[in-house]
């Protein structure tokens, strides 16, 4: 199963959208998924207000950094990574994606997932 998938039948299975993208990468970042999905459980729900960055987005860019961050400053692949994923979904905070105040859902939230893990995968 693919990284997206995988992240998918997380979210599916009692994970935020934060908690998924993380876990999906338990492996590689050789951490138990368990201290994964503690770290991502404030930021599903746009940090749990949809006022914040989607979790997917947040999830992505914490892999990220867990993942690169002794090879240097990664200040240029985080805005990359975040204006990939604004391209893809729409925007990057919650209420704007899933429509709270225009009535239009720019991106479903298993969509965001998608998208989040697919840039990441292109950074990593």
């Amino acid at each position: 199963m693919d990284k997206k998938e995988q992240a998918i039948e997380l979210k599916h299975n009692r994970h935020n959208c934060a908690q998924a993208v993380l876990c999906a990468y338990s492996e590689e970042l050789q951490m138990p998924a368990e201290t994964l999905k503690k770290i991502g459980a404030a930021f599903g729900g746009g940090m749990g207000c949809m006022e914040g960055d989607c979790g997917a987005l947040c999830g992505a860019q914490a892999v990220l950094g867990l993942m690169k961050a002794d090879q240097g400053p990664l200040g240029k692949d985080a805005a990359a990574l975040y204006k990939a994923f604004v391209e893809k979904c729409g925007s990057a905070i919650c209420k704007e994606i899933k429509g709270v105040q225009s009535g239009k859902v720019l991106c479903s939230c298993d969509d965001c997932v998608r998208n989040a893990v697919e840039v990441l995968e292109g950074l990593l």
